[in-house]
C-alpha cells in the first residue's frame, strides 16, 4: 500500500490532546501543529483514524502543498498534483475552502481556479472534454494560509464529531469532539464516578461512556472514502473489528442531571441511539443542591455562559449557587468546568488549579480544573 499524508483539523486547544489519541493508535509521525494534527500512513491508517478517533474533526488527505501569490500559480499548483490517484473519470469533486493573511483573499474566485485546474488535469489524464461528476463525491478543500496553498482531499464527509446519536440537540449544544476531550482531560478511564449537573442533551455523559467502554465513536456512522472506487471496503470492516475487540465490559457509574426535563428526556433517548443507555443514570436536578459523599470522582460539566447582559446575571448566580455546593464535596474530586464567562472563578468562589484555553465552535472558552 501507498503511503499518504493526512491532516486531522481540531477545534483549538485540542491539537495534542488529538495526537496523542493517534499515538495510541499506532500512527506513524504523528505533528502537532495549531488547529490540526499531521500523521503518514496507509488506506489502512485512513480507516483507522477515522473510526477511533474521539477529538479530531475529520481526516483530510494532503494532496498538493505549494506557494501562490496569483491565480496562475494557483492553477498551476492544483494542475500538477496527481488528482487521478484518487478522483475517477465520474467522481463528483466539488471545491470548497478558506484564505488567510494571504495575497489570495476571495474564496469564490479561489473556488473557481481550484475546480478549473482540477477538471483540466482529470479531464486531459482520462482524454474527454466533459467529466460528467455522477459517481461518489470527493470533497476537494484548499486552505491558503500566508501565500501557502494546501489542497486536500476530505476522507470524512460529514465532520467526526458526528457520532451519529444526536440528531437534535438542545439550544446550544456541545460538540462531542470537545466531550471527549474534556473528560480525557481527567484522566478518566471508567473506574470512578463521572458526574455532568448541567447534561443537556447529554453529550458529556455519553462520551464519557464511550471513553469507559473504550468503544470507538465511528462504529455507528459512515465515511465518505468509503464510498471510493479505489479504497478496499475490507479495510473499514478490518478497522471497525479491531476496534470492537478492544471494547471493554463492566459496570460504569455516570450520571448525567439537568434542571429541564425535557432535556433529560432528549439525553435518554440519545444514550439509547449511542447504545450506552446501561450505563449512564440520567435525572432531572438541581446542580445547586448536587453533592456526593464518595471519597473519588470526576465532575465534568459545561453550564450556560450567559451571552447576553440578562443572561449573564443569571449565570453569575448560578455559577455562585453551584460553587457553594462544590465545596460541601470531598476534597479528592476532580472538577472540570468549561465557561466562556470572564468572571467565572471569582462567582464559583475558588480560583481554578489549572486553567487551559478552549474553543466550543468560534466561543473562546476556558476549562477550570479543580483538584489534582
Amino acid at each position: 500500500m501507498s503511503t499518504y499524508e493526512f491532516s486531522v483539523p481540531t477545534l483549538f486547544g485540542l491539537e495534542g490532546i488529538a495526537g496523542d489519541e493517534l499515538r495510541r493508535l499506532d500512527i506513524e509521525n504523528v505533528r502537532v501543529e495549531n488547529g490540526r494534527v499531521l500523521f503518514s500512513g496507509d488506506e489502512r491508517a485512513l480507516a483507522k483514524a477515522n473510526v477511533c478517533l474521539r477529538t479530531g474533526e475529520r481526516v483530510l488527505l494532503v494532496l498538493a502543498d505549494f506557494q501562490a501569490t496569483t491565480f496562475e500559480q494557483l492553477f498551476q499548483g492544483v494542475y500538477h498534483a496527481n488528482l487521478e490517484d484518487f478522483i475517477p473519470k465520474d467522481g463528483a469533486f466539488p471545491v470548497k475552502g478558506h484564505c488567510l493573511s494571504s495575497q489570495l483573499m476571495s474564496v469564490p474566485d479561489c473556488q473557481a481556479i481550484v475546480k478549473k485546474a482540477a477538471s483540466r488535469r482529470l479531464g486531459e489524464k482520462y482524454g474527454v472534454s466533459w467529466l460528467p461528476e455522477t459517481g461518489a463525491k470527493y470533497q476537494l478543500q484548499f486552505s491558503i494560509m500566508n501565500d501557502r496553498v494546501q489542497l486536500f482531499l476530505d476522507t470524512s464527509g460529514p465532520g467526526l464529531h458526528k457520532r451519529g446519536y444526536r440528531a437534535v440537540g438542545n439550544d446550544a449544544p456541545l460538540r462531542e469532539t470537545l466531550a471527549a476531550a474534556m473528560v480525557t482531560l481527567t484522566r478518566y478511564r471508567g473506574r470512578d464516578f463521572v458526574w455532568d449537573p448541567f447534561c443537556g442533551s447529554g453529550t458529556i455523559p455519553i462520551e464519557a461512556a464511550l471513553i469507559a467502554k473504550n468503544r470507538a465513536p465511528g462504529l455507528d456512522r459512515s465515511f465518505a472514502a468509503q464510498k471510493w472506487k479505489n479504497m478496499d471496503s475490507k479495510l473499514w470492516l478490518d478497522a471497525a473489528d479491531e476496534a470492537m475487540d478492544k471494547e471493554f465490559h463492566g459496570a460504569y457509574d455516570i450520571w448525567g442531571g439537568d434542571i429541564d426535563p425535557a432535556a433529560i428526556e432528549l439525553a435518554k433517548h440519545n444514550a439509547e441511539l449511542a447504545g450506552v443507555e446501561d450505563c449512564i443514570r440520567f435525572e432531572v436536578a438541581d446542580a445547586g443542591k448536587f453533592h456526593r459523599d464518595s471519597e473519588y470522582g470526576q465532575l465534568v460539566t459545561n453550564p450556560p455562559y450567559g451571552e447576553r447582559l440578562l443572561e449573564k446575571k443569571e449565570a453569575e448566580e448560578l455559577y455562585r449557587v453551584f460553587g457553594a455546593a462544590m465545596r460541601t464535596m470531598p476534597p479528592k474530586w476532580r472538577i472540570l468546568v468549561l465557561s466562556s464567562h470572564t468572571e467565572f472563578e471569582r462567582c464559583f468562589g475558588r480560583p481554578a488549579d489549572k486553567k487551559r484555553k478552549l474553543y466550543n465552535g468560534m466561543l473562546k472558552c476556558d476549562v477550570f480544573q479543580y483538584g489534582k
